[in-house]
């Protein structure tokens, strides 16, 4: 594991849920489909480092149809369809700060900005939405998110459907900062997500905290 993640999270890699969890995915990558790639597992841990954090966006699980899961929440790579939860993300974006959104579902850009895109199931099979859900991964990304909540700098953790907000007591709200809506699907975002404003608001309580804002514009190509 790439960044500044290693010595943090290396503890993990010796506990029997990890073993069990690895031999679970790979029995699975043996019988079927799984998303995303191996090598795009922890790509939210590789493109935004510990030190960069400053927002914490948190999914349920990867995607999965083919192509779509790269290890980024609500992200799919360009060329694959924008999926209706991302947009409304992109409708939100543009409500709350003006931006257009761009013609792909590629959301690296924020990653690198200090976005930290997490899914709490960093995998699924295919076809098979929350196939890999209570295996372990649970456990690894909730120590992710209690290590940002060590950062003794602002962090803005944005928590979208109640699936997000049960993580809600790992955060210390004293030193950082929760935004809460319903989730963006189709199925919920006009019960609350669609005007929360979720990005002018993580940008305002990071200035409040004397950190720089978020450029969340997103490349159009």
């Amino acid at each position: 594991m790439l960044t500044d993640w290693n010595p943090l999270l290396r503890q993990q890699f010796s506990q029997e849920y990890w073993a069990e969890l690895q031999g679970f995915v790979q029995a699975e990558r043996r019988i079927s489909a799984v998303y995303p790639p191996d090598e795009e597992v922890y790509a939210a841990l590789h493109l935004t480092a510990y030190a960069d954090v400053k927002v914490l966006i948190l999914g349920q699980d990867p995607y999965h149809g083919e192509r779509q899961a790269h290890g980024l929440c609500f992200s799919v790579q360009r060329g694959v369809a924008i999926p209706p939860s991302l947009r409304n993300v992109y409708k939100e974006l543009h409500s709350d700060l003006g931006l257009v959104p761009p013609n792909h579902g590629n959301l690296e850009t924020w990653a690198k900005r200090g976005v930290l895109l997490l899914n709490a199931v960093l995998t699924v099979r295919s076809g098979n939405a929350g196939s890999h859900r209570n295996r372990g991964w649970e456990t690894f990304t909730d120590e992710i998110i209690r290590l940002v909540n060590q950062k003794n700098e602002r962090v803005v953790f944005i928590l979208w459907g109640a699936f997000a907000q049960k993580k809600k007591p790992l955060i210390d709200l004293n030193t950082h900062y929760v935004i809460e809506a319903p989730h963006p699907s189709p199925l919920s975002a006009h019960r609350g997500f669609l005007g929360s404003r979720p990005f002018s608001r993580a940008n305002q309580a990071l200035v409040e905290a004397g950190r720089s804002e978020v450029d969340w514009a997103l490349p159009h190509n």
